[in-house]
């Protein structure tokens, strides 16, 4: 694995612990030689993620439709930047360019992604992981949520096989290519 897509908030969320999981798994990346792809903004917790991962040596690819630069403050000065017009570009760019997908605690932008990711991923159109990661239980609700959908019959009863919940910043250490070991 040679990159990653963070899908994360605008905003940094109320509890610290947010920042701190987005500024830690921008470290890990940099450390573990990993892109940090993400959506090119520098506000929220994906400004702290790019950030981290930018100051502690690691390649960091932003990617940002035009009409978010000045709203998301783009950040161009911590990698690469590419902008493009609409949001279905972005998107279609973050996925091309990465091997795995995270998604870190966000609002309907982020649930927008994530949603989008596991529907390309159940239509067979990608086989990349997608992880969930946060703090405590913060992902038990949206699970519970993919629960309910299987269980009134609108989806297959394993809808939430398309994701995994990682514990801990560990769990994807885990997953990541070792410090100074080759990417797989």
């Amino acid at each position: 694995m040679s990159s990653l897509l963070l899908f994360c908030g605008s905003r940094p969320g109320r509890d610290p612990a947010h920042a701190a999981t987005a500024a830690a798994l921008g470290a890990l990346c940099a450390a573990r030689g990993v892109t940090l792809v993400y959506g090119g903004g520098g506000v929220g917790l994906m400004g702290v993620a790019a950030r981290a991962a930018a100051a502690a040596g690691g390649h960091v690819v932003g990617i940002i439709p035009r009409f978010l630069m000045t709203e998301e403050i783009a950040q161009p000065d911590i990698g690469e930047l590419l902008v493009v017009e609409t949001l279905h570009a972005r998107k279609a760019e973050m996925h091309a360019r990465a091997d795995a997908i995270i998604a870190l605690p966000g609002s309907i932008g982020t649930l927008d992604e994530l949603f989008e990711s596991m529907t390309w991923r159940e239509l067979g159109l990608h086989d990349k992981p997608i992880w969930l990661l946060g703090p405590g239980d913060y992902w038990a609700p949206f699970q519970a949520l993919l629960d309910h959908i299987a269980a009134a019959g609108f989806a297959p009863p394993n809808l939430a096989r398309l994701t995994e919940v990682l514990p801990d910043l560990a769990a994807l250490g885990a997953r990541l290519p070792p410090v100074g070991g080759k990417r797989s």
